[in-house]
């Protein structure tokens, strides 16, 4: 608290508050579904555009009812919504938000696994 002459004034402390802790729970639920790697890799080919689950399965070489599942819990998280063509599922990213996050992520993984020299450790 700050005095001033008429009292106590509170002044706001800086930087960053805590999260709401049920925010900060769906925010780790959302990374923890993430987690698994055939799941991320999902999400990863879905931020380029819309597939149904067969195209998903061939592409990951994985089973379809595989596929379906992890499909199944991206969804009930709320990645990831579908809409049916016909007799096919069609599964799209549900929050673009989402696709520039896993984006930087893979992104900023992928740079720590360039050689020293080229992240400016070694030769210039």
């Amino acid at each position: 608290m700050t005095q001033l002459s008429g009292g106590p004034v509170e002044t706001a402390p800086e930087g960053p508050q805590p999260l709401d802790p049920e925010l900060l729970a769906d925010a780790a639920a959302a990374f923890g579904m993430l987690a698994a790697t055939s799941r991320l890799q999902i999400v990863w080919l879905l931020a380029d555009g819309p597939r149904d689950v067969g195209t998903l399965a061939t592409t990951l070489g994985q089973p379809v009812a595989t596929v379906s599942q992890h499909l199944a819990k991206l969804k009930l998280a709320g990645l990831v919504r579908a809409r049916r063509e016909g007799r096919h599922q069609i599964y799209v990213i549900a929050d673009a938000g989402m696709v520039e996050v896993v984006r930087t992520v893979v992104a900023a993984q992928d740079r720590r696994r360039e050689p020293d020299a080229v992240r400016g450790r070694g030769i210039a």
